[in-house]
């Protein structure tokens, strides 16, 4: 018998809550819910859910404030995280991205819409191979545990994150552009900003950088990114920023 998927929803407007956990439960989601992040945590600390949806504004400690400190305990930085929020400009999500969210839906946003994403990013975790640790240009990551480490210093990422270096690790030297990221991880039912890539690209060289590894994600101009596990590069039509 198939495990029931189970998803936190953390919104304090009653009502918005209610209609979206009858959406998931109409899709066959299993959906825990909290008005704020005192109770979120309560959920978390009973039982870990497989993903959580997080409004941006929560009376006593916002959104983005949840995101980080789960992100910075072992125990819940890999839970997926899609942040619902009404707000829209490109700093906001940037801001929700550097948090660590693994999606940013603006409201208002389609039922259909959500759980396409929802579905987008639980099963982007199939796409990790087989292989339980997989090495690369210094790194190490590990499937089962979602860690990565330089030179023995373990890095933190977003499940997100570690999914696209993931996914480059393993497909070394191809150049994919910012589209085939997208469909490859989240699928074609998914309508996600190609900024979204660029925006995780930047914080895992972020997270690369004190390791002096940064320079393994490449920029290739018109045409997107790749990953060379090469210690050098000398690609005059490569650009690393």
């Amino acid at each position: 018998m198939m495990r029931t998927t189970n998803i936190l929803l953390v919104e304090d407007e009653t009502a918005i809550q209610e209609l979206l956990a009858y959406n998931l439960e109409q899709s066959g989601f299993n959906a825990m819910q909290a008005l704020d992040a005192t109770s979120a945590m309560s959920h978390i600390t009973n039982s870990l859910p497989d993903l959580i949806l997080l409004d941006w504004m929560l009376p006593g400690c916002s959104g983005i404030e949840l995101t980080c400190r789960l992100r910075a305990e072992p125990r819940t930085r890999n839970i997926p995280i899609i942040m619902l929020t009404g707000r829209c400009e490109e700093n906001d999500k940037l801001l929700g991205f550097e948090s660590g969210v693994d999606d940013y839906i603006t409201k208002p946003f389609s039922p259909r819409e959500l759980i396409a994403r929802i579905r987008a990013v639980l099963q982007s975790k199939a796409l990790l191979s087989d292989q339980e640790i997989v090495h690369a240009g210094g790194l190490e990551l590990s499937v089962t545990s979602h860690r990565v480490s330089a030179y023995g210093s373990e890095i933190n990422l977003s499940p997100t994150e570690f999914l696209i270096l993931h996914f480059f690790v393993t497909h070394t030297e191809i150049v994919y552009s910012r589209l085939q990221l997208i469909e490859i991880l989240w699928g074609t039912q998914v309508n996600l900003e190609e900024r979204t890539i660029d925006v995780h690209i930047l914080r895992i060289r972020q997270a690369l950088e004190p390791f002096g590894l940064d320079h393994l994600v490449q920029t290739v101009r018109g045409c997107g990114y790749r990953f060379s596990g090469n210690m050098q590069t000398a690609n005059v039509n490569t650009v690393i920023f």
